[in-house]
């Protein structure tokens, strides 16, 4: 039987797919060599460049949010005085000192002096203890006592009190009521009354928390987004507008997340500075003010500079760019931002390639 019946490729037809398979694998191992000993394309000089020269310019970047001034207040002073308020003589963030009169009840005084026990007894000659020692304070303060403070109440501090009450245009009897006295840790302190009990014509019973005292300046934060936190770093400097159209300065002291999620900034001043300085009586105290603030994300730096694109990388790491020529410079970033970079190495002037992006 030939080999055609049983099937099988005529012996010629095997020969001929033999050498085509030869042919075949010698062309992929000259190939294979070829591509293994042709140098690399050079990409720089093969890709298509435009050309931008290094100029001066200035490079940075920063962000337009809202910073919140707010004072807040804490509990400094109750009242005890039982009555009528028949006048309310400070307004909210006054500064006070010893003696200023808060409010009236009944028309008698209710005057703030400066101790840590707060008023709970009528105070009364042969009376001893450290709310004496706070009273006689008090009335040295005032120019009304020339004795020991030692928290004994004798005739001399009678004798004072009596001068007190008739300045304060109150019966004259000696008595100091616990209701007359409103005792809070420092002063002069800026205050701000309970103005939701502390009402002409409100009625008094004796006990309410009404004296609130304020810091020194009020806390000023940033409510942002999780992205524009991550953009402000502790020591993140901001440019906040004053109520007055002036300019203060605050950095990011602190991160935190409030109840609802959204992450709050705490600024703070320079060193340990107020950021207000001595403007921050024009914050408001009864209610948030919204001041307009730039964030500067990148400080600004002056310079020689180049878009971005135009910046390579050597296998070093080493900064490099081309010049028009086709040479490389290398190259020191000083800070980048917004596509634009401030360096170092090469001369104002100078042209170099930025790549061309194909549509």
């Amino acid at each position: 039987m030939s080999d055609t019946a049983a099937g099988r490729s005529p012996r010629w037809a095997r020969w001929v797919t033999g050498l085509l398979i030869a042919v075949v694998a010698g062309a992929g191992v000259g190939w294979a060599a070829t591509t293994a000993l042709t140098p690399p394309r050079d990409v720089v000089a093969t890709t298509a460049f435009t050309l931008v020269k290094v100029v001066p310019g200035e490079v940075g970047s920063s962000i337009n949010l809202n910073t919140v001034a707010q004072w807040t207040p804490v509990p400094a002073g109750s009242n005890q005085a039982a009555g009528t308020v028949t006048s309310v003589n400070v307004t909210a963030g006054q500064s006070v000192a010893v003696g200023a009169t808060l409010y009236t009840v009944n028309l008698r005084p209710v005057v703030i002096a400066q101790g840590e026990v707060p008023a709970f007894r009528a105070l009364v000659q042969d009376a001893v203890g450290a709310d004496v020692t706070q009273l006689q304070q008090t009335l040295t303060d005032l120019g009304l006592y020339t004795g020991s403070v030692d928290g004994k109440f004798g005739a001399r501090t009678t004798t004072a009190v009596k001068a007190w009450q008739k300045a304060l245009g109150v019966p004259v009897d000696g008595v100091v009521q616990p209701g007359d006295v409103i005792f809070v840790p420092t002063l002069p302190t800026q205050v701000a009354l309970d103005t939701e009990i502390i009402t002409r014509g409100a009625l008094l019973t004796g006990g309410e928390n009404v004296v609130r005292a304020l810091p020194t300046a009020p806390v000023f934060t940033v409510p942002v987004s999780e992205s524009q936190a991550a953009l402000m770093p502790t020591g993140t400097r901001v440019e906040i507008t004053s109520i007055d159209g002036g300019l203060w300065e605050g950095f990011v002291a602190d991160q935190v997340v409030d109840e609802t999620g959204m992450i709050v900034i705490t600024l703070a001043g320079k060193d340990g500075a107020l950021i207000c300085a001595d403007a921050c009586a024009s914050v408001p105290v009864t209610e948030q003010s919204l001041l307009s603030s730039r964030i500067v994300t990148v400080e600004s730096i002056s310079g020689l500079i180049v878009p971005s694109a135009a910046l390579l990388s050597t296998a070093d790491g080493t900064a490099t760019v081309v010049d028009n020529t086709g040479t490389s410079h290398p190259v020191t970033v000083v800070t980048s931002a917004r596509g634009m970079s401030v360096i170092d190495g090469v001369a104002d002037g100078t042209s170099v390639r930025i790549p061309v992006t194909a549509d």
